[in-house]
């Protein structure tokens, strides 16, 4: 095994300095990209998607319960299979507490085209509570961009795409696929990918830190057990 060189703490600060300057280099591309990304344009979604979770039928609308944005994560279960898959599942083991991406005015779900009866035992199973819908008979995963044909059969990669909804139009601002999920999990992390952002005054472009006449994204942050629903 190649393990790290052994120096002095002295040495040790100077390579660490050295780092950090490229550290916080690559922090203000990161902020640039973003803020790239929230001026992507937008598509207006006009298929009536029908899903299947914990409560019946639900459109894509129903998704949101309510608040602005929408996050999905494409989680890849095979309609005749009894378990999802073991990367799908590894990364929604690292999703945090919902009521921070909540607090947002941010809503997140997984969707899979397994039938919702395939759906329930694996969910519960890995103890799971984040919402989880089936696409089961609908177009959602092909139109998204998960669902590709290969050999004239259907094949399946994991993706995250992101929407917004202004009153009862729902618009689909992002979507990633593959090695886009990399770093994905945090609250953090799913708003960069958002038309709206972490919604702090500091982020551009401009006007969207009190969307909806919320106040800024950091002055809804509390204690996860401190958020009213």
């Amino acid at each position: 095994m190649s393990l790290p060189d052994i120096v002095s703490r002295a040495e040790w600060r100077r390579a660490r300095e050295e780092l950090l300057v490229k550290e916080k280099a690559a922090t203000r591309a990161r902020d640039a990209l973003n803020a790239e990304r929230r001026r992507l344009p937008m598509v207006e979604i006009e298929e009536e998607y029908v899903f299947e979770g914990g409560d019946g039928k639900a459109t894509l609308l129903d998704l949101f319960e309510g608040r602005q944005q929408l996050v999905v994560h494409h989680f890849v279960f095979a309609p005749e299979r009894d378990a999802g898959c073991r990367c799908c599942s590894a990364f929604l083991d690292q999703v945090g507490h919902l009521g921070h991406l909540h607090a947002r005015g941010t809503s997140f779900a997984a969707v899979s085209r397994a039938p919702y009866r395939r759906i329930l035992p694996f969910k519960a199973r890995m103890g799971w509570t984040v919402p989880w819908y089936s696409s089961y008979g609908n177009d959602f995963d092909r139109d998204f961009g998960v669902t590709l044909e290969q050999d004239g059969e259907p094949a399946e990669r994991p993706g995250i795409s992101c929407f917004l909804r202004d009153f009862d139009r729902v618009f689909h601002t992002y979507s990633t696929y593959g090695r886009g999920l990399d770093g994905l999990g945090s609250t953090t992390s799913f708003l960069d990918l958002t038309a709206l952002g972490r919604q702090e005054e500091w982020e551009e472009p401009e006007g969207r830190a009190s969307a909806f006449g919320a106040p800024a994204g950091s002055e809804r942050i509390r204690y996860h057990d401190e958020y009213e629903e």
